[in-house]
């Protein structure tokens, strides 16, 4: 016997038969959703991350304050890759007697390669999307320039030795948000006439950039290339090395979306497990069948393997194709979402769908497959004689091992996985528990009720194993649908919330200490609510536990870079309200006067800082050095004031300090800002609403993914119901046609069976409300860092939707019961 050719043909005719098809469609859904949230996460993330390079005007940045080496736009060209150059120094513009310090940035045709420009052909014109860049001698300038220098669009002024003509007002630069702390406003002009400025000699601090734009393997490959060149004086930047405040919106929101992905993977291997519970109950009689015609126990154990794998690869291949189907319609619906067009998908997904359709099978399937090489011989004869139970140890053992390999491996996110992974092991001997509770409480109970209220309990309590097994898969799949719901309504509000529509969107710096009061009058003179100002040193990190810090110690680009730069320093009494200790303890009134520092988590990351360190930052020429005592996370995407270092008032009090403050300022009431620049030239604003506007962006679009892909984990939740009410079906045929042929009406079978789910319904709605809530509530403080709230709303749609759904969905499918006449169940048993 060839047990290869044999599992083929019986897995051809019990396909025709019918016997695999829920399984089989368990799997297609399972595989199918896994694939589509993949296939859709992953062109939505791409789209967002493309969408985010806008701070760079590119994908990637070189920047080096020489020349650049013509080998890096040669490289660039041979790989077939979009290409700008910039160039950026200040400089003095004169007109009419008055002089300002200005940027100067000249700009190469095909600038910016990510983003739009946005400028406006008149002070208080509509602002438009540049179709440009500006002519010889012509110059874009910053609106804040212009009352400065009494400009009006139309007017000459000097710059160098050339005059440019002011053309147009720049209201939005795509780049500008990559330095924020750019002191000057912009000029902007054509790059053919730098030169001819008279500007660019020797001794200029001029910043040469290399804009290089592509597909992401076109990146990748480049920045491989470019590693192996070892040039030194260059700084290569991407979206990941960008501002924090969208770094942080982008990291967010791929959270989300591999949030989202793992509850349509969690609610597929529910389905899958209970439908396989269902295929080795059905594949009992021909396991007896084939030990009666001579198979050994190794024998049938290889043919139940081989059609369970080859169900897993055809279900699989056959679900991967329709997720990716499925994703290009969705696609097409959002794709208005995004300025820029979706990238195209890449053929990850379509292969992790199908190895999760194997791997799920391998984990839930398997377990109880190895359970039909055990069913007597005898059984053919003894139609009770079936498979003996499988151990729980090693089908939990199987489950959680697959289950964590599928999440970890899905969502790249080790934390999220494992709170997701633990919650729903609690929640699953918790349900398991209440289940054997409930048939307890249940078996006395049946007798002191009459009617249809007695036969649904007795169902419940004649049944134990089943009820387990049901109450398991409607309170798991329930569990993880109402954690997305939470997420769709709950964590992505809170998110939103997190960057409320009067968020700072000013920013003052180098205010002078006597400049300080009259600031925070002006500003509360004219109803402007300022969050604070505080004092800020620039500092540069010299050395860790006494050694000297050097960029050549990292091999990191970031930390190169942070090794290499000035810090922006303060001192505080109190942490900000958006800051959160989370290694160390913030210092105390008592502890004013000890040297120690407080240090942001992601930069104590990257420059190898631990709590206790010495550190030492040179200000100003003089030296200062202090204690790491604790690590602080930044809500950087507040847009509030916050620093990478804060020491205590004693250890910075003496150190020369200016002050920077943040508010946020409507647009009716520009003047006051206006105002505020003539009576303290000195002070810079900075207007940050272009990179609020892009972190917002971000957070509408990570929204607005999460909303479409809960369609498909809703999808996989009705699977799961269905798998979970089919656990019961072989069972409920025959005791349907037992209660008919002992008298009872068909009225009060459809109500006792209603009832029965009902029950089931509403008690897997309540503890999956309970479960839900904890893991919601330990992902948005723990993965998300987003405050929570209670939601009363969520345990009554649990409840009554779970009962009332189920309930509903329960009668239906036992339907054609009730039209069976219980003569051709008693003849086929």
């Amino acid at each position: 016997m060839n047990p290869f050719m044999l599992a083929l043909k019986l897995l051809r005719r019990d396909w025709r038969a019918g016997e695999l098809r829920l399984l089989a469609t368990a799997l297609v859904i399972a595989v199918a959703s896994v694939t589509a949230v993949g296939f859709f996460t992953d062109r939505i993330e791409r789209a967002m991350a493309r969408q985010a390079t806008e701070v760079l005007a590119a994908d990637l940045r070189i920047e080096s304050n020489r020349p650049l080496d013509d080998l890096l736009s040669t490289e660039a060209e041979r790989r077939q890759m979009r290409q700008a150059r910039t160039l950026s120094f200040p400089s003095v513009i004169l007109n009419n007697g008055n002089s300002q310090l200005v940027q100067v940035k000249s700009v190469s045709a095909n600038y910016p390669l990510r983003g739009k420009l946005q400028v406006r052909d008149q002070v208080n014109g509509t602002t438009r999307y540049a179709q440009d860049l500006p002519a010889s001698r012509e110059a874009w300038l910053e609106e804040r320039l212009l009352p400065l220098l009494g400009l009006q669009i139309g007017d000459r002024f000097k710059l160098g030795q050339l005059e440019f003509t002011l053309s147009r007002i720049i209201t939005y630069e795509p780049d500008r948000s990559a330095n924020l702390f750019q002191l000057a406003p912009r000029v902007m002009i054509n790059q053919q006439d730098v030169q001819q400025t008279g500007l660019l000699g020797p001794a200029s601090r001029v910043r040469h950039n290399l804009l290089i734009a592509g597909t992401p393997a076109q990146i990748s490959d480049y920045r491989t290339w470019l590693d192996a060149q070892q040039i030194s004086g260059i700084q290569v930047q991407d979206i990941r090395a960008a501002r924090p405040e969208l770094r942080a919106a982008l990291d967010q929101g791929g959270r989300f979306l591999r949030l989202a992905a793992a509850t349509a993977i969690l609610l597929c291997v529910v389905a899958v497990a209970l439908s396989s519970r269902r295929f080795v109950e059905r594949q009992a009689d021909t396991s007896a069948l084939l030990r009666c015609l001579g198979a050994k126990r190794n024998q049938v154990l290889q043919i139940f393997i081989i059609r369970l794998l080859g169900l897993g690869v055809i279900a699989s291949l056959f679900g991967s194709l329709l997720g990716l189907a499925a994703q290009t319609l969705l696609v097409e619906l959002v794709g208005h979402w995004f300025t820029q067009q979706i990238p195209a998908p890449s053929p990850w997904p379509l292969l992790s769908g199908v190895a999760t359709g194997i791997l799920v099978l391998l984990g839930f399937s398997l377990p109880m497959v190895t359970r039909l090489a055990e069913v007597p011989p005898l059984r053919v004869f003894r139609r009770h004689l079936g498979a003996p139970p499988i151990g729980y140890l090693l089908f939990i053992s199987a489950g959680v091992a697959a289950l964590a390999t599928l999440l970890i491996w899905q969502i790249g996110d080790d934390q999220m996985a494992f709170k997701l992974i633990g919650g729903l092991l609690a929640g699953l001997l918790l349900l398991m528990l209440i289940a054997r509770l409930l048939v307890t409480l249940l078996t006395p109970l049946r007798t002191r009720t009459a009617g249809s209220w007695r036969y649904g309990l007795a169902s419940l309590s004649r049944n134990p194993i089943t009820t387990s097994v049901q109450l398991s898969g409607f309170g798991l799949g329930m569990t993880v649908l109402l954690v997305l719901a939470l997420v769709r309504v709950d964590l992505l509000s809170n998110w939103r919330e997190a960057l409320p529509a009067d968020s700072p969107n000013q920013f003052l710096i180098n205010i002078q200490p006597d400049q300080v009061d009259g600031v925070r009058n002006h500003l509360q003179q004219n109803g402007i609510p300022s969050v604070g100002l505080y004092p800020m040193m620039r500092g540069r990190l010299i050395s860790i536990d006494g050694k000297a810090v050097s960029a050549d110690d990292y091999p990191n680009p970031r930390a190169q870079r942070l090794a290499t730069r000035d810090f922006n320093l303060s001192q505080a009494t109190n942490m900000q309200t958006d800051n959160k200790i989370v290694a160390g303890r913030w210092w105390s009134q008592a502890d004013w006067g000890e040297p120690w520092f407080s240090v942001e988590e992601g930069i104590a990351e990257t420059l190898g800082i631990p709590i206790g360190a010495q550190l030492t930052f040179e200000v100003a020429g003089q030296q200062v050095s202090g204690k790491v005592t604790n690590l602080r996370s930044v809500k950087w995407d507040s847009f509030n004031v916050n620093f990478f270092v804060v020491g205590t008032p004693g250890l910075m009090r003496d150190l020369p300090a200016t002050y920077i403050t943040s508010f946020y300022l409507p647009d009716e009431q520009r003047t006051v800002l206006h105002n505020l620049i003539h009576n303290y030239p000195s002070i810079t604003a900075l207007d940050v609403t272009a990179l609020m506007k892009q972190v917002r962006g971000i957070m509408d679009r990570g929204a607005m993914a999460v909303e479409s892909v809960f369609l498909f984990t809703l999808a996989a939740g009705l699977i799961v119901l269905y798998a979970g009410i089919q656990a019961s079906h072989e069972q409920r045929v025959q005791e349907t046609a037992i209660l008919r042929t002992l008298g009872l009406s068909r009225q009060q079978l459809i109500l006792s069976i209603t009832l029965e789910f009902a029950l089931l319904g509403g008690l897997a709605g309540l503890i999956s409300a309970g479960l839900a809530s904890g893991i919601g509530y330990s992902l948005s403080t723990g993965v998300f860092n987003l405050p929570w709230q209670f939601n009363p709303q969520l345990w009554l749609v649990a409840i009554f939707g779970g009962a009332i759904g189920i309930g509903a969905a329960g009668t239906l499918a036992s339907w054609s019961l009730f039209n069976t006449p219980p003569i051709l169940v008693l003849r086929r048993a």
